[in-house]
C-alpha cells in the first residue's frame, strides 16, 4: 500500500490545492454533517447498492453469481461514486484477502465494505482492461458500439476518480489498464473509433490520472474527447454536449449536468496546457450562465425536458430541475475556475451552491435525497430514501467527503483562505487555527501557531456588500478596495509571531433580494438572505402564497434546533376559498389585511419534517 497521488502543480493554475489532510475540519457545521457522512450516509447508501442488485452485478461479473444483470447500465458509476466518498473518509489499510465482509456498523463498516468492493471490481475487470457490468456474456459483442448512451466511458471515468481517491496500488494498476484500452481505442488514428461520449466525465477522470501518473496519453485523450464534441460525431445534439464545438459555444444549452462536467474537463485540460481559447470559453459561459440562467440558490438547470438549462431568465420556481448532481458539478467547475484565476467570484459562486443547492439535496438525518431542488412547493415533493436512477446520492456524498479540500489553497509568496470553516490546516513553513461559527456567525479568528513570514489572501464574500472589517492583534487594518492579488481578497504580510491573530468580521444583518425584471415569476417578489445562506417560508397556515412581505420591518433572528430562523413581518391575504368557484371576477377595492410575523428557515433545511407548502420567492409591498 503505498499513497500514488502524488501533489501535482499544475502549471497554469494561480492556486494550488493542499495535500490530502492538509485542512482539518472542527467546527460544528460541517463536522457533524461529515460524522453522519460516515455513520449514517455511506452505510445506508451501500445498502440500498445491495438491495438493488448494483453490488450482485460486480459479483455476476467476477464469477460469484449467476443472477441477470440488475438495473440500468450505468449503475456501476454510482457504487464507483460510493467507493471515492467512503475511501475519503477512510484512510488505506492493508487488504485483508478474499473480499471481507460488510461487518460493524455505522461508521466501523466502511472498511470492510471498501475491501469487499474492492475484490469484487478487480475480479469483475477483464483481460484486457474492460470493465463494465452490463457488457459481459452475452453482451460482450456490443462493447464500445454507442458510448453516446450506453455510459460505459462515463462509468470507467468514475471508477478512476474513485481509485485515485482510495490510492491503492492494485486498484490503480487496474485503472491504468482500462486507460490504455480506452486510449487504444477512441481517436482519429486509422483502426480507432472516430467519437466522443454522450456524457462527459471520462475527460476528468484522464486528466486526474495523467497527474497521478505523468502519462500524457491520459492527457491527449481527454483533448480529444473534448475537441471531438460539435462535429456530429454523436448526432449533433445539444442533450449530448454535441451541438457546438466546445471552443464555439457561447451559451450553457442542453443536459446540465453533462455541460457542467464538460466544463470542468475542459478547465483542468486548460490547467494543464495553457490553451488559451479553452480559458476565454470558460469566462464567457461563465458569466452568461451566472448573469442569466443560475438560480438564487446556485441551482442550475431549469427544465426537466431534457435536465436541461432553458432560455436566458428562464428560472421557473415550482418547477425548477436545478438537480443535485448539477450543483455538484457546477461546485467542481467553479472551483477549478478559482484555482485558475485566483478570482474571489467562482468562490462565491461555490460557496452560494454549496450552503443551499447542493446541502439542500440531503436531509438534515443524512439518509434521504431530494433529485430536483424546486423554490416552490405545495408540499408534495418528498425526499426519497433512494431512487431508480440513483446518480445523486453517492455524487453528493463525494462531494462532502471532499470538502476540506475547498477552504485553504496556496500559491508561489500566499495562503490562500477561501471558505471560513473551524479548522487547522499544516504547511510546512506556516500553521494556523481558525475559530468561528460561520455560516451563523461571521466573526472569524485566525491564529497563527508558528513564527513565519507568510502572505495571508482572505476571501471577502460577496454578500457582505464592502461592510468587513479586519484587524491584526487587536490593531484595525484598512481594507484596499482593489488587492494587489486576487479579486476579492484581503492581502495580509507580517512577520507573524506564534500567537499573532487576525480577527475578521463579515456582519451578517438578513437582506432581502430582488430579481431581474426578466424573470417573469419573480416580479413583484423577494427573497430572504443571511449571510451565505438562502431562506424560505415552509407552512400550510398561512400559505406562503397568501403572504405580503413587508420589507420596511425589521427582521428577527431566532436561534432554533442549532438553526438560524429568521421572524418576517407580512400581511396575510383572504384565503382562496372566498372566491368560491370563480376564477376570475371584476377587480374589487382592497381588502384589510392583518399583520403576522412568519418564521422562515435556511433553505437547506426544508422539507425535514411534515409535508408543507414552501416558498422562496415572497410577494412584497411596495
Amino acid at each position: 500500500m503505498s499513497k500514488i497521488f502524488p501533489i501535482h502543480n499544475s502549471p497554469y493554475n494561480r492556486l494550488q490545492p493542499l495535500p490530502p489532510g492538509g485542512f482539518e475540519l472542527r467546527d460544528s457545521f460541517w463536522s457533524p454533517r461529515l460524522d453522519t457522512l460516515r455513520k449514517v450516509t455511506l452505510p445506508t447508501q451501500f445498502t440500498h447498492m445491495e438491495e438493488t442488485g448494483r453490488i450482485e452485478n460486480f459479483r455476476r461479473a467476477s464469477g460469484s453469481s449467476d443472477q441477470p444483470h440488475q438495473g440500468f447500465v450505468f449503475n456501476d458509476s454510482d457504487v464507483y461514486k460510493w467507493l471515492e466518498a467512503a475511501s475519503l473518509l477512510s484512510p488505506p489499510r492493508p487488504r485483508g484477502g478474499a473480499g471481507g465482509g460488510v461487518g460493524g456498523v455505522g461508521g466501523d463498516a466502511l472498511p470492510n465494505q471498501i475491501e469487499t468492493l474492492t475484490h469484487l471490481i478487480l475480479s469483475a475487470q477483464q483481460p484486457d482492461g474492460y470493465l463494465n457490468t452490463a457488457f459481459l456474456f452475452d453482451e460482450a459483442p456490443n462493447r464500445w458500439t454507442n458510448i453516446r448512451d450506453k455510459h460505459e466511458l462515463y462509468c470507467a471515468g468514475h471508477f478512476i476518480e474513485a481509485v485515485l481517491a482510495a490510492q491503492d496500488d492494485e486498484l490503480l494498476a487496474a485503472a491504468t489498464r482500462l486507460a490504455d484500452l480506452i486510449c487504444g481505442t477512441f481517436g482519429d488514428e486509422p483502426g480507432k473509433i472516430a467519437s466522443t461520449p454522450g456524457h462527459p466525465e471520462i475527460e476528468i477522470a484522464l486528466i486526474k490520472l495523467y497527474r497521478a501518473t505523468g502519462d500524457p496519453r491520459y492527457l491527449a485523450q481527454a483533448r480529444y474527447f473534448i475537441d471531438a464534441r460539435g462535429h456530429g460525431l454523436i448526432g449533433g445534439q445539444a442533450y449530448h454536449q454535441d451541438h457546438v464545438p466546445f471552443r464555439d459555444l457561447d451559451k450553457m444549452a442542453g443536459h446540465a449536468v453533462r455541460a457542467l462536467y464538460l466544463n470542468t474537463a475542459a478547465a483542468d485540460l486548460y490547467a494543464e496546457t495553457g490553451d488559451p481559447t479553452l480559458l476565454e470559453t470558460l469566462t464567457r459561459l461563465w458569466e452568461r450562465t451566472y448573469q442569466r440562467q443560475v438560480y438564487l440558490t446556485g441551482g442550475l438547470g431549469a427544465r426537466h425536458s431534457g435536465e436541461s438549462f432553458g432560455e436566458d431568465y428562464e428560472l421557473p420556481n415550482a418547477t425548477a430541475y436545478s438537480e443535485t448532481c448539477a450543483a455538484v458539478a457546477a461546485i467542481f467547475w467553479n472551483w477549478r475556475m478559482l484555482l485558475i484565476t485566483a478570482d474571489a467570484r467562482y468562490a462565491d459562486a461555490l460557496e452560494m451552491t454549496l450552503y443551499n443547492a447542493a446541502l439542500s439535496g440531503i436531509s438534515l438525518d443524512g439518509d434521504k435525497y431530494f433529485y430536483t431542488n424546486p423554490l416552490a412547493s405545495e408540499g408534495t415533493h418528498r425526499r426519497a430514501h433512494y431512487f431508480n436512477c440513483a446518480c445523486c446520492p453517492p455524487n453528493l456524498a463525494r462531494l462532502l467527503a471532499s470538502l476540506p479540500q475547498y477552504f485553504v489553497t496556496t500559491s508561489e509568496n500566499a495562503v490562500w483562505l477561501h471558505l471560513y470553516a473551524a479548522g487547522e490546516f499544516r504547511l510546512p513553513s506556516f500553521h494556523a487555527t481558525i475559530a468561528t461559527h460561520y455560516p451563523w456567525d461571521g466573526h472569524v479568528r485566525i491564529t497563527i501557531d508558528t513564527a513565519s513570514q507568510t502572505t495571508l489572501r482572505l476571501r471577502v464574500p460577496g454578500w457582505t456588500l464592502g461592510d468587513a472589517r479586519i484587524s491584526v492583534n487587536g490593531d484595525p487594518r484598512e481594507l484596499h478596495p482593489e488587492p494587489v492579488e486576487g479579486p476579492g481578497y484581503i492581502e495580509l504580510t507580517n512577520h507573524w509571531a506564534a500567537g499573532d491573530h487576525i480577527d475578521l468580521n463579515f456582519p451578517m444583518p438578513p437582506r432581502f433580494i430582488a430579481s431581474h425584471p426578466a424573470v417573469i415569476e419573480n416580479i413583484g417578489r423577494i427573497a430572504l438572505a443571511r449571510g451565505p445562506l438562502i431562506y424560505c417560508v415552509e407552512s400550510n397556515d398561512p400559505h406562503p402564497e397568501r403572504l405580503v412581505v413587508d420589507t420596511s420591518a425589521p427582521v428577527q433572528e431566532i436561534p432554533a434546533n442549532g438553526l438560524i430562523h429568521l421572524a418576517l413581518q407580512a400581511a396575510v391575504t383572504p384565503a382562496s376559498g372566498a372566491w368560491a368557484n370563480e376564477l376570475y371576477r371584476t377587480h374589487p377595492r382592497p381588502e384589510p389585511v392583518e399583520g403576522q410575523t412568519v418564521n422562515a428557515i435556511p433553505y437547506f433545511a426544508w422539507a425535514n419534517g411534515a409535508p408543507a407548502s414552501m416558498r422562496v420567492w415572497l410577494r412584497t409591498i411596495r
